[in-house]
């Protein structure tokens, strides 16, 4: 499908709209306190940015010696990639980590300090994915490429009925592929489409990404080769094992959100229009998890609360638990669906199923 312009009915459930976003500015202001971080938040980066860097420093400075203890240091920097990315990164980028906006700025960076490319990031996720959620051919959050088929306006092929099987391994590779070959070409896609990347011109954003691929593997790659006392093999073997956990790690946290059973996938009309308003569409678009795990849902950045994430984005996650009865009694009330899976397990076996259908064609 050729790229339309996407027009939401707005006019339409305008009241639910409405009411649901003054519910949700009551509740800020009834309680006095702010949409964005707090200390909260402020405790849970300094967590995450140590368990990526203390295992980092341990070994590179020789405090760590031991084969398998420096193994399980990339082990524990995997999940500190994948916290990072979920806890501080994506709100950062969605500037609602702080009301200070310098503060969001430096700590966006840490998307590009991770392997990926924050500008990027932001375009995709931010722009498309957000504002166009499991639309084929705008959100590329559902665009796998060839090997996985995530919506039913897909080109179905026969190796997809095995998807179900093979796909938790090529989640695995998400954030690898960053790091190689992803944000190149998808950088070199958004400039030919004429994009504007945080007003700036070509050679300043291709400069900027080479560089900090640069930074990220002076880094990540030849300090440990040149300190940590193992091959330099089992570097790089590490290295992917690292990138293997913190990338089915996002995957699957992400991946349960969108393409679900309960979950619509509405093609636009001819002239690209969608039926529904904006806020609708994430509804239905949209799926919740384990909202009772407290535990899982602090490591996650709060993550298993997407509705609430999809619709008030400018948020900090740290308030979608308070936030999520009035957004399901809210829809409740004006008979829209709020979709929830009673736990994470759960929620992953729907995503198995939608796979297993998608991949039937």
């Amino acid at each position: 499908m050729g790229k339309k312009t996407i027009k939401y009915a707005n006019s339409l459930e305008a009241e639910f709209v409405n009411s649901l976003r003054g519910r949700v500015k009551s509740y800020f202001e009834d309680h006095r306190i702010s949409r964005f971080g707090n200390g909260n938040m402020i405790v849970k980066t300094i967590f995450m940015f140590m368990l990526f860097f203390l295992p980092y420093f341990s070994m590179v400075s020789g405090l760590v010696t031991s084969p398998w203890l420096i193994a399980l240091c990339w082990v524990f920097m995997g999940f500190g990639t994948a916290g990072i990315g979920l806890s501080v990164m994506h709100d950062a980028n969605h500037r609602s980590y702080s009301s200070n906006q310098r503060v969001n700025k430096i700590l966006s960076y840490s998307m590009s300090m991770l392997g990926g490319f924050h500008v990027n990031w932001q375009y995709q996720h931010n722009i498309l994915h957000h504002s166009f959620t499991n639309i084929d051919g705008h959100d590329e959050d559902i665009d796998a490429g060839d090997l996985l088929r995530f919506s039913p306006h897909q080109e179905h092929k026969k190796f997809h009925r095995y998807q179900h099987i093979y796909a938790w391994f090529l989640y695995g590779l998400m954030t690898i592929s960053w790091t190689i070959t992803k944000d190149f070409k998808q950088l070199a896609g958004y400039l030919k489409e004429g994009v504007r990347l945080n007003g700036k011109n070509k050679t300043q954003i291709i400069t900027e990404l080479i560089l900090s691929k640069v930074i990220y593997y002076t880094y990540m790659l030849v300090i440990p080769i040149l300190f940590v006392p193992i091959a330099w093999w089992m570097i790089v073997l590490l290295y992917v094992v690292m990138h293997f956990i913190a990338g089915f790690s996002l995957a699957v946290i992400f991946q349960t959100a969108h393409v679900m059973p309960t979950s619509a996938f509405p093609e636009p009309a001819e002239d690209g229009s969608i039926e529904n308003h904006w806020a609708i569409h994430q509804l239905m678009t949209t799926t919740n998890y384990a909202p009772n795990n407290r535990v899982l849902s602090w490591l996650i950045g709060a993550l298993n609360y997407q509705v609430e994430h999809h619709l008030f984005p400018a948020i900090c996650h740290v308030h979608y638990r308070k936030i999520s009865p009035i957004v399901k009694e809210t829809a409740r009330e004006f008979n829209l669906p709020y979709f929830e899976q009673p736990n994470f397990p759960k929620a992953i076996h729907e995503h198995y199923k939608m796979l297993k259908t998608l991949g039937r064609g």
